[in-house]
């Protein structure tokens, strides 16, 4: 499999469209060569490339913040004598000042295939921005490691945030590449896009699913995003960041595992268990113990639950993480209808609306928790119509098939 970045760098057709642009580069440290150069530095010694300018999404572009809401600064590379902008510093969105550094905008950003994943909003603005002054963007695309599978409610309106770009469900299917075709014809947006393609990807093929085991060494797109099976787990685990339980930030495994101090995990599973054990199907559930050493419940014992997605019994099209997650909330509810659940705090610095329903693009999973009378069905259908009617949007627009 080549990524698109691996196709720009060994093909001078490719680039000749370049040659007389000034060239700037958006990327992260999953940006990088099957040797583990990373883009800037790949593109950089490119003879016919011009790089005036690069970019970093949030964490940085060399990933340098290892925490959620940790912004980070601009500088001036001092290697390359070319000025580095953050995107999640000062401004989400880049200025004019941004703007006129560059002509074309190269992305080159490893997606996990979740709509809170933050890097398809920052696809969102700079495409909005750079048809507001006539720039052109190209997309290097990657794999979605999460595959093709699509999963959750749709993000509804009015819950636009910088952790939902736009009416998507939360397991959306789509490479970086594809993203950006998507919010061009959504928004309406008259910018000149091009997406240099993936070659040789099967999203549908054994045992990557969507990331090509054995071919591409796993490089973390974000600090917490450790490898393979928290990607597969992630559209249901962030869900956790809008709770008080623990996502297992502070261990070795974030975003695989939740639990909390005071959880009763046998009897916890076994209320998933009754309440719809369909919805448990494709992974194994393990019951555990961890201390996280930082962020939630640090210093303390938790009994917790670790999601396994890697062994013979992992099941790509019957493991669905957002509804595992939806209801582990269900039956702690049952359990425990007085558990103080939501999280009430700045989450991505909004500070009038619950995390959890910022996460999920509305209070819908919140209020299905809540109420004694709901049933999983009653959140399967609600979803069900959103997977379906964004299955059918999105059919014209696959490139890969």
């Amino acid at each position: 499999m080549k990524t698109g970045l691996d196709r720009l760098l060994a093909d001078p057709a490719l680039r000749a469209p370049l040659r007389t642009r000034r060239v700037a580069l958006l990327a992260h440290p999953a940006s990088v060569t099957p040797d583990l150069t990373h883009a800037l530095d790949a593109l950089a010694a490119l003879p016919d490339l011009h790089l005036t300018a690069a970019f970093g999404p949030q964490h940085g572009l060399r990933g340098d913040k290892q925490d959620n809401m940790m912004e980070s600064p601009d500088f001036h590379d001092p290697e390359l004598g070319i000025p580095v902008y953050s995107l999640y510093g000062e401004v989400r969105r880049p200025t004019d000042a941004m703007l006129d550094s560059f002509d074309v905008l190269l992305v080159d950003l490893q997606d996990l295939g979740c709509r809170i994943y933050t890097f398809i909003t920052t696809l969102r603005y700079v495409l909005e921005a750079c048809a507001r002054r006539g720039k052109s963007v190209w997309v290097l695309d990657r794999p979605n490691p999460a595959g093709r599978p699509v999963e959750g409610l749709a993000l509804k309106d009015g819950w636009e945030s910088f952790v939902g770009a736009g009416p998507m469900p939360m397991r959306h299917g789509l490479t970086l590449g594809e993203m950006g075709h998507w919010f061009i014809r959504h928004f309406k947006l008259d910018v000149d896009y091009r997406v240099i393609a993936l070659e040789g990807w099967q999203p549908e093929a054994a045992p990557g699913y969507g990331w090509p085991l054995g071919q591409r060494n796993w490089v973390n797109p974000s600090p917490n995003a450790a490898n393979l099976a928290m990607a597969r787990a992630y559209a249901g685990t962030v869900m956790l960041e809008g709770t008080t339980l623990s996502e297992g930030r502070g261990t070795t495994r974030p975003l695989e595992l939740f639990g909390a101090p005071d959880l009763d995990t046998r009897q916890l599973l076994a209320e998933m268990r009754h309440l719809s054990p369909s919805w448990l199907a494709g992974c194994r559930l393990r019951a555990c113990w961890f201390e996280p050493t930082f962020h939630k419940h640090a210093g303390q014992l938790c009994a917790g639950v670790q999601i396994h997605v890697e062994d013979g019994a992992y099941d790509h099209a019957a493991f669905r993480p957002w509804r595992l997650m939806a209801l582990a909330f269900k039956a702690l509810r049952k359990l425990r209808p007085d558990y103080p659940l939501w999280r009430d705090f700045p989450y991505e610095y909004e500070h009038d609306r619950l995390a959890i329903d910022l996460i999920n693009g509305s209070p819908a999973l919140r209020e299905w928790v809540d109420d004694p009378a709901a049933l999983p069905g009653d959140l399967g259908a609600l979803a069900r119509a959103d997977e379906a009617a964004w299955l059918e949007e999105i059919g014209g627009m696959l490139l890969y098939r």
